[in-house]
């Protein structure tokens, strides 16, 4: 009976994996409309808490993800008694696409840093789950994008064209774009009911960024983690701080019935030193919320050589400015010798530097750092990863 079973399961398995190679059509065409049901009435969580949603989803889920590489990054504890920051990068994750082969697949790197406070259940949970639950949403939205439908024996339907639409770039930026919000939707709400039933007070930042064919970029923010482009030494700041002595942020607050006191910083009712945040349940109704702002899509330049995404510790001592000073004074001249002002590079990474550096000139919060290089970048510099 057990090699029966786990030959049915290993029939399932490679059905749907035929599924998967066939691009998303195969993909839309092994979606239950049950399954979308529990999706659309409680989202990622909802699916992936489902036995008949995982047996359909999860392997799919699971084949999209690409477990060979690791994303480059630092991070130090500083003079916190905690290490509350969290950090998840996923790169070369192959998205196919409606209509397309599987090797014409979209790539998507995800990276992503969430900067905790009150303990580190929130950031925890965001990092748990925020690849699975944008892949969950990736799929669910292929399947809304696309012409199908199924009838009441969830048999598959051709649509009036008699055959599945094609994503086009402003289709497949609409999915991968609302795949991100609804994961940190969902993130909040799965970690808020969790901080309710346990009394956690716990919360985190978020600064999302989202690479697409090593050609745009998205960016979601939550909080006041950054998001910096480095061209040269030139730094522009790609996100917006939440705090609460912004004025549209003082307006919601308020509104809600909170207020905003000035005690070191400004506070969200002498609290919350940020005013958009993941969980931070006692102060939901105050006008704390979890929906970033985003910017994009944006498409990248042969100028644009790092891209840096770090918690605010890094910020207490560093401007974006400054970052990108340290990285163009980090990089390998072209004869391969490095600079004498950094004689130890590539032997520990740009992020370390960053994070080192930012230690030593004064930060006493938490500090963590991705340096991801761009097409200018690559090729120029090793980079190792170094969490300690």
């Amino acid at each position: 009976m057990g090699r029966f079973k786990n030959g049915i399961l290993a029939a399932e398995i490679l059905f749907l994996l035929a599924r998967l190679l066939s691009g998303i059509d195969g993909v839309v065409s092994a979606v239950s409309s049950s399954c979308m049901i529990a999706y659309d009435d409680g989202g990622a969580p909802a699916v992936l808490q489902s036995f008949e949603c995982v047996a359909q989803w999860g392997f799919l889920v699971e084949s999209l993800k690409n477990s060979t590489k690791n994303c480059e990054f630092a991070s130090l504890q500083g003079h916190r008694k905690y290490q509350e920051d969290r950090v998840t990068c996923n790169l070369g994750i192959r998205i196919p696409l409606i209509g397309k082969d599987a090797r014409n697949a979209a790539k998507v790197d995800l990276l992503a840093i969430f900067d905790g406070h009150g303990g580190t259940e929130a950031s925890e949970t965001a990092k748990q789950n925020l690849l699975d639950y944008f892949l969950v949403h990736v799929i669910a939205g292929a399947f809304k994008k696309s012409s199908t439908l199924y009838d009441n024996q969830h048999d598959l339907v051709k649509g009036s064209h008699g055959s599945l639409l094609e994503i086009e770039d402003k289709s497949l930026h609409d999915i991968v774009k609302e795949a991100l919000l609804g994961a940190i939707r969902d993130i909040d709400l799965k970690f808020s009911l969790e901080a309710i039933q346990k009394g956690y007070s716990a919360g985190s930042t978020a600064s999302i960024v989202v690479l697409l064919n090593d050609e745009e970029l998205m960016v979601a923010n939550v909080g006041d983690s950054k998001v910096i482009l480095c061209s040269g030494y030139a730094a522009e700041e790609l996100t917006s701080d939440h705090h609460p002595d912004r004025d549209d942020e003082r307006a919601r607050i308020e509104v809600a019935g909170g207020f905003v006191l000035d005690w070191d910083v400004p506070r969200v009712n002498g609290v919350l030193a940020v005013s958009r945040a993941i969980g931070d349940v006692l102060l939901k109704r105050y006008g704390v919320i979890a929906e970033p702002e985003t910017v994009g899509w944006r498409r990248m330049s042969d100028k644009d050589g790092y891209l840096v995404v770090a918690s605010d510790g890094v910020f207490e001592s560093l401007t974006p400015q400054s970052v990108c000073q340290l990285i163009g004074d980090a990089k390998v001249q072209e004869n391969g010798t490095p600079y004498d002002k950094f004689p130890f590079l590539p032997s520990v990474s740009l992020a370390y530097c960053i994070v080192k550096t930012a230690l030593q000139r004064g930060s006493t919060d938490n500090l963590s750092a991705i340096v991801f290089p761009l097409a200018q970048a690559a090729g120029v510099i090793l980079v190792h990863k170094d969490e300690l």
